[in-house]
C-alpha cells in the first residue's frame, strides 16, 4: 500500500503565495507521473499540474503562475502557487503513479489539503 501526504494549504489573501507539498510512502518500486489536481465545491475535479520525468505540464489557467516540481529521493512533489486568485479556491488533490512490481503501475490520490484566497 501507498500513502500520499499532503500538506501547505492554509487561507491566503489575493496576489499571495502558497507551496504544497506531497510525500509518497509505502511500497515504492518507483513513480512515473506526479500529480495536482484540484476541486472547488460544485465543480469536476481537474488537472493543475504534472512533472513525468523531469517534463512539467500546466493547466492554461496556471501558466505563469504555478511550479510544480519534484524530489525523486524523497518521493516528493511540491507546487509552488503565487499570484493567487480567489478562483484557486479549491481543495487540492496528489495524485501519484505508482510501480509496486515491475510493470504493474498503479494509482493513488492523497487526501486533499484546502487551499482558501480570500481577504
Amino acid at each position: 500500500q501507498v500513502e500520499l501526504a499532503e500538506s501547505g494549504g492554509g487561507l491566503v489573501q489575493p496576489g499571495g503565495s502558497l507551496t504544497l507539498s506531497c510525500a509518497a510512502s509505502g511500497s515504492i518500486l518507483s513513480i512515473n507521473a506526479m500529480e495536482w489536481y484540484r476541486q472547488a465545491p460544485g465543480k469536476q475535479r481537474e488537472l493543475v499540474a504534472r512533472i513525468v520525468s523531469g517534463i512539467r505540464n500546466y493547466a492554461d489557467f496556471v501558466k505563469g503562475r504555478f511550479t510544480i516540481s519534484r524530489d525523486n529521493a524523497k518521493n516528493t512533489v511540491y507546487l509552488q502557487m503565487s499570484v493567487l486568485k480567489p478562483e484557486d479556491t479549491a481543495v487540492y488533490y496528489c495524485h501519484a503513479l505508482v510501480i509496486q512490481t515491475p510493470g504493474k503501475e498503479y494509482s493513488y490520490w492523497g487526501q486533499g489539503t484546502q487551499v482558501t484566497v480570500s481577504s
